[in-house]
């Protein structure tokens, strides 16, 4: 199991090269306040005093820390054949044969230990001086001199003969006040930081408490406890166990009774700021450390100490990586997955960019005219799109709009009497004229022209947004070409331009086709108006009192219509049909126009003796002249001026009031306004049924033709017109130029691929015995 550490050390080493933290790597974290002592516990670890000192803030940078056991006979980490170029980086000249005269005595063979950065390559660091240096430039690089800090990670890997193998990482110091330039939410900043590292799962948290502080303040165990409540992978450290006050000791603290702790309390003694000072070994810091806890803590002194810290981080790193491991290897087989998926959808480099152009232009032909018919292979579940769009356009927006247009909607009664009574001019109402039907019910028909050429925008629009929703290989492939992507944007969106105004112009002379011709023989409306000389003789009784056998004697009312239709007649003759049918309801028998001077009246008629008759004589035709029916509705006069004795003699004269007696008058009046608004049901009921016609042929006619002009027209040549503007052999070069991003997204995800099959087989040469 001791060959765990080391394969964990690999998958760092792995995935530092592509600078990704996609894989949750076990590693021990170093947690503490500022001057707690962590810096003191690590170099107490290695063996060697290699991190900044110094007052404030010093660590300011993550320091990921792997330490590997590296014996003499050890042929894995050593070679004769590491040779260093130059201490002084850019001062020495590459000279192999310089080189070769220094007979390999910068390998490391021979070296009991030594070190290595990341971003220094294979530079070997064998004076330890040279790491705090190097540690202190890269910090100032990356975090700046103002005692900022940064979340950068700095890799150090230190090869020895006295270390066991581990993986720690070293923390900013938690603090609560800026000093200096340090930013004012610097308290937030570490925080953050250190969360990141301890909220993994498969990190080991080492919280450092001072000895000389009180426990229960510890903000190393609080912030433990709040990634790991159960306490299954964390270790406290006490230091600092000799500057505790005379007369108290930490026997309760090391022993767990005042905070315990699952994985356990180790305590150890740190060399003092004099012993820095004085240049005191680690090794001397060890005795020194071993003699103090022999005398002071006795029972538990071989439980405590730096040595037996370092074998039990060793022992929980392996034990933790092996319950890591299983899910580890999962992740990194799923993760390849990804990325291989990911790396085949930026596609490879093109070689011949004239095949390329013509098989996208083909695939995003395709695509576009699949996801109007519906049969894309990806289909879209969060939204419409394509053809299912444009029928719930069709069928949904535009039928639902005009089935909500009232056909008399914007017409009053007033409107419809009036137009009637303007059709008819000088001549009494009495009859629908065709003139007032058609000028009305074409004002209706005009409103669906509005709701018609929404419809065609609905559709342009759905098919202009098309091009962004036809497929997700397409679309990968436009984003990898920009200029591409661009270009087919253009064409299609020329193409629906070209064919708008001739859908356009279809649809309105559709409208217009309507408009033309009112067809009243049409079969739906014929049946309709067949229905209107049957509502002419059921209304007011005319038909039961016309076909009653029995009727009683003919009342004053009878009489005065009949006297009024006699007086049309002798006037008009038969110009009227309308006036003839109604004569012949009546039983008013023809009366020639006014030639001869004679009344003519039928012998039926005379049981009506106080009729009065009309004489043909200039005098009597003067003397009995009737008023004229007012249709319209009554006008409120605004004088009040009483007319004179000779006005209102002219008025009587002129309305032939001497004639009807005003009982009588206002009954006819009652009958004509009856008839008027008779005649104005007729029409309405007439407009609503021709305009339901014309609305149900709109309702079909205007996909058909939306259909036909645009979306078809579409289909059928959208892959010819992208051959024809894009398929340009001087074209080619400049359209399947490659984004930049794109381009390094790709190399992104081959070297993070690379890395996984890497991570994958050291994962795999791992024995089940060597588990165990």
């Amino acid at each position: 199991m001791e060959a765990l550490i080391p394969v964990i050390n690999k998958l760092q080493d792995v995935f530092n090269t592509v600078g990704a933290d996609a894989i949750q790597l076990p590693q021990i974290v170093v947690l503490g306040t500022q001057s707690s002592g962590k810096s003191s516990v690590i170099e107490s670890l290695v063996g060697r005093s290699f991190l900044p000192r110094g007052p404030g803030i010093v660590t300011r940078r993550p320091l990921i820390l792997q330490l590997v056991y590296s014996p003499k006979d050890s042929k894995e980490h050593r070679s004769a054949e590491e040779v260093i170029r130059s201490q002084q980086a850019g001062t020495e000249s590459w000279n192999p044969l310089s080189q070769l005269s220094k007979s390999f005595t910068s390998g490391t063979v021979n070296l009991e230990e030594w070190g290595k950065f990341l971003h220094t390559k294979e530079k070997i660091y064998t004076d330890f001086d040279q790491i705090r240096d190097e540690i202190d430039r890269e910090t100032d690089r990356m975090a700046g001199n103002n005692k900022g800090i940064c979340p950068e990670p700095i890799n150090l890997k230190i090869y020895s003969t006295k270390v066991v193998n581990l993986t720690l990482v070293d923390l900013p110091g938690i603090t609560k006040v800026p000093i200096g330039d340090q930013p004012e939410d610097i308290e937030n900043q570490i925080r953050n930081l250190i969360f990141k590292h301890i909220a993994n799962p498969n990190s080991i948290i080492l919280a450092v408490t001072a000895a000389n502080t009180d426990m229960a303040t510890s903000e190393a165990i609080k912030m433990a406890k709040d990634v790991d409540p159960d306490g299954r992978r964390t270790l406290a450290v006490v230091t600092k166990l000799d500057l505790m006050d005379a007369g108290t000791d930490a026997i309760d603290i090391l022993c767990g009774r005042v905070i315990p702790v699952k994985l356990g309390i180790i305590g150890v003694v740190n060399r003092s700021q004099q012993d820095i000072i004085d240049k005191k070994t680690i090794t001397d810091a060890l005795k020194d450390e071993a003699t103090y806890l022999q005398r002071k803590y006795p029972t538990i002194a071989t439980r405590n100490g730096t040595p037996h810290l370092a074998k039990t981080l060793n022992r929980l790193l392996m034990h933790h990586i092996r319950d890591c491991l299983p899910e580890l290897k999962v992740r990194v087989n799923v993760m390849i997955s990804q990325f291989q998926s990911l790396l085949n959808s930026y596609g490879e480099d093109v070689s011949d960019k004239s095949q390329t152009l013509l098989q996208i232009i083909t695939k995003f032909a395709s695509a576009y005219c699949s996801t109007i018919e519906g049969t894309a292979r990806n289909i879209e579940t969060t939204e419409l799109c394509g053809g299912a769009r444009i029928c719930y356009i069709f069928h949904e927006t535009f039928g639902r709009t005009l089935d909500s247009i009232h056909p008399l909607v914007g017409l009053t009664r007033m409107d419809i009497l009036t137009a009637i009574r303007n059709a008819t001019g000088p001549r009494p109402a009495l009859f629908v004229p065709e003139v007032s039907f058609e000028l009305l019910v074409k004002r209706q028909i005009r409103r669906l022209e509005d709701p018609s050429q929404r419809c065609v925008e609905l559709v342009h629009e759905e098919m202009q947004r098309i091009v962004q929703h036809c497929g997700t290989e397409v679309q990968q492939e436009l984003l990898r070409f920009p200029r591409l992507h661009q270009r087919i944007v253009d064409v299609v969106t020329q193409l629906l331009r070209t064919r708008l105004p001739a859908t356009n112009a279809m649809v309105e002379n559709l409208v217009a086709i309507e408009l033309a011709y009112i067809n009243t023989k049409h079969p739906d409306f014929h049946r309709e108006a067949a229905l209107v000389s049957g509502l002419l003789k059921s209304t007011d009784g005319f038909e039961e009192f016309r076909t009653k056998p029995n009727r009683p004697a003919t009342s004053p009312v009878h009489n005065m219509i009949k006297l009024l239709l006699r007086q049309l007649l002798r006037q008009m003759g038969e110009r009227g049909s309308t006036l003839a049918f109604l004569a012949n309801v009546w039983d008013v028998q023809h009366v020639p126009a006014i030639t001869d001077g004679h009344d003519r009246l039928p012998a039926q008629n005379s049981e009506s003796p106080q009729t009065p008759q009309m004489n043909g004589s200039p005098e009597n035709r003067s003397m009995t002249p009737q008023k004229p029916v007012n249709l319209l509705p009554e006008v409120p006069s605004h004088t009040s001026r009483k007319l004179s004795d000779r006005e209102q003699h002219d008025c009587d004269v002129i309305g032939g009031r001497s004639e009807i007696s005003p009982q009588n008058r206002m009954t006819v009046e009652g009958i004509s306004m009856m008839h008027l608004n008779h005649m104005g049901d007729l029409v309405e009921r007439l407009i609503k049924s021709y305009f339901y016609i014309v609305r149900k042929s709109i309702q079909d006619s205007v996909p058909k033709a939306v259909m036909h002009f645009l979306v078809n027209y579409v289909k059928d040549n959208l892959q010819s017109e992208l051959v024809t503007h894009l398929y340009k052999s001087d074209q080619a070069e400049s359209l399947l130029n490659e984004s930049e991003h794109i381009a390094q997204r790709r190399k992104e995800a081959a070297d993070m691929l690379k890395a996984l099959q890497r991570a994958g087989q050291i994962i795999s040469e791992i024995r089940e015995t060597h588990m165990w």
